[in-house]
C-alpha cells in the first residue's frame, strides 16, 4: 500500500518562498507519474506541477517561472520549490502518485501554505 506524506507547508509574506516535500513508501520504488495539486477554500482541486518518470514536467500557467518540481530517486522523495509566493497560491496542498497506468491514484493528507503579509 502506497503512502505519500508532505511536509513544508506555512505561514509566509507575499514574495516568499517554501519548498514542499512528499516521501513515498509502501514499496513502490518508480512512479509512472508524481506531481503537486492544491485546493483553496470554495475551489476545485486543480493540478499544480507534475512530474512522470522519464522526467517531463507540466505546470499550470499560474506557477509558471515559479515553482520547480524536482524528485529524488534515491529517496522516491518529490519536491517543489515555490518562489515568489502571492496571496493567490493560499491553498492546502496535496501530493499525488501514479505507479503506472491502470494502478489507482494516491494522494496525501495535504499541507497548508498560507501567503499573507
Amino acid at each position: 500500500q502506497v503512502q505519500l506524506e508532505e511536509s513544508g507547508g506555512g505561514l509566509v509574506q507575499p514574495g516568499g518562498s517554501l519548498r514542499l516535500t512528499c516521501a513515498a513508501s509502501g514499496g513502490v520504488y518508480m512512479f509512472d507519474n508524481q506531481g503537486w495539486y492544491r485546493q483553496a477554500p470554495g475551489k476545485q482541486r486543480e493540478l499544480v506541477a507534475s512530474l512522470t518518470r522519464y522526467g517531463d514536467t507540466n505546470y499550470a500557467d499560474s506557477v509558471k517561472g515559479r515553482f520547480t518540481i524536482s524528485r529524488d530517486n534515491g529517496r522516491n522523495t518529490v519536491f517543489l520549490q515555490m518562489n515568489d509566493l502571492q496571496p493567490e497560491d493560499t491553498a492546502t496542498y496535496f501530493c499525488h502518485a501514479k505507479p503506472s497506468p491502470g494502478t489507482p491514484d494516491y494522494w496525501g493528507p495535504g499541507t497548508q501554505v498560507t501567503v499573507s503579509s
